[in-house]
């Protein structure tokens, strides 16, 4: 016969009354604003300068511009939206806003940006277009203006990275790969791209006017195109998994697994689900059997214990339900499954937002 007990998660109040996470949000919400500056007085130098020499290539670069600055105005609305505290239509709170306009972010990167880009590319090669010497020159100072503030913006992103990095023991390298704040990971794939964008754009520019063939900066304007169209499938991709609904990484789920089987009332944990609901909230769901002999009162005392030692541990886990069955034979050969392949892909470095959950059979 099943026992069941489910007790609602303790609330913690307003999901933004957390030091760490504000400071981290303030940050992160300067190096947007940085970004957003530069890339509005490139936008329009892009701009004028491509109107100016009549520049596919120019005028490919001032479209990703102008479309990052958009797209900076969704990441601002979502670093101020998600931090709203829960109400009945959302209990959960509202930590997904970050992925939604993270996902507009990118439809705008392959709209405004992409398929301008090879808008421009085709007129080029339509056109036969050559310019004047003045023209490539002034092209070509816009170009480098650019690729200063472009790479001034990347660098105050880096830096934030690597302070993240610092704090977690990770490498650089590491950090990027697992950063879980949406807004940061598409600044950085913005502004990267930017830097990689213009240096394109410059090497066609300059081959245009030496060689008074405009196919160069055709080339050049839907190269740029299909790095940002890469890059805006690569970021919508990320946030169709985290708006859908995405496991906590593999590491915190081992730790949260290996913590519930080293209490003395639970016998097996059977299940183990987590989701994460923003960049400051995880939902743990975990069905387990606790040893014999415990009445209903010691039943409610070891739920209520487990779950605030859970939320101390770990305060990002603020939603934790446990659910107490009997564990069948099957349960438990799962439960051992489970716990191999948690511990196979961590030992194989997912320790990322991104990794392959473990086989979960209900």
């Amino acid at each position: 016969m099943s026992r069941h007990a489910d007790a609602a998660p303790h609330s913690t109040g307003r999901p933004d009354r957390q030091d760490g996470k504000d400071a981290e949000d303030a940050r992160t919400a300067v190096t947007v604003f940085v970004a957003l500056g530069a890339n509005l007085v490139i936008a329009l130098a892009k701009l004028a300068g491509g109107l100016f020499a009549r520049s596919p290539a120019l005028l490919s670069e001032a479209a990703h511009s102008v479309a990052d600055s958009l797209n900076e105005l969704f990441l601002l609305a979502s670093l101020k939206r998600s931090t709203r505290a829960p109400d009945s239509r959302h209990p959960f709170g509202y930590g997904k806003e970050r992925y939604f306009w993270s996902l507009l972010a990118a439809v705008g990167i392959f709209v405004m940006g992409g398929c301008f880009s090879f808008f421009q590319g085709i007129e080029a090669l339509r056109s036969h277009h050559s310019e004047t010497f003045t023209g490539y020159v002034v092209g070509l100072v816009v170009l480098a203006v650019a690729l200063v503030a472009e790479g001034s913006s990347l660098v105050r992103a880096l830096l934030q990275v690597r302070g993240r990095a610092r704090q977690a023991g990770h490498s650089m390298r590491k950090a990027v790969r697992t950063a879980d704040d949406p807004a940061l990971r598409t600044v950085l794939a913005e502004d990267s791209t930017a830097c990689f964008g213009v240096l394109v754009a410059m090497a066609g520019l300059g081959l245009h006017m030496i060689t008074g063939e405009v196919q160069w900066e055709a080339w050049a304007s839907m190269i740029i195109g299909a790095l940002l169209v890469f890059v805006a499938y690569q970021l919508a991709k990320e946030s169709r998994g985290q708006i859908i609904g995405e496991a906590a990484d593999p590491a915190l789920r081992r730790a949260l697994r290996t913590f519930l089987e080293e209490q003395p009332e639970i016998d097996t944990v059977t299940t183990l689900l987590t989701m994460r609901l923003g960049t400051r909230s995880t939902l743990i769901a975990a069905r387990v059997d606790l040893v014999g002999g415990l009445d209903s009162e010691e039943v409610e005392e070891v739920l209520v214990r487990v779950k605030a030692a859970v939320r101390e541990q770990w305060p990002i886990a603020d939603q934790v339900f446990l659910d107490v069955t009997e564990a069948t034979p099957r349960d438990r050969e799962r439960a051992r499954r489970e716990r191999r392949q948690l511990d196979e892909s961590v030992s194989a470095g997912g320790e990322g937002p991104g990794a392959k959950p473990p086989e979960v059979q209900g």
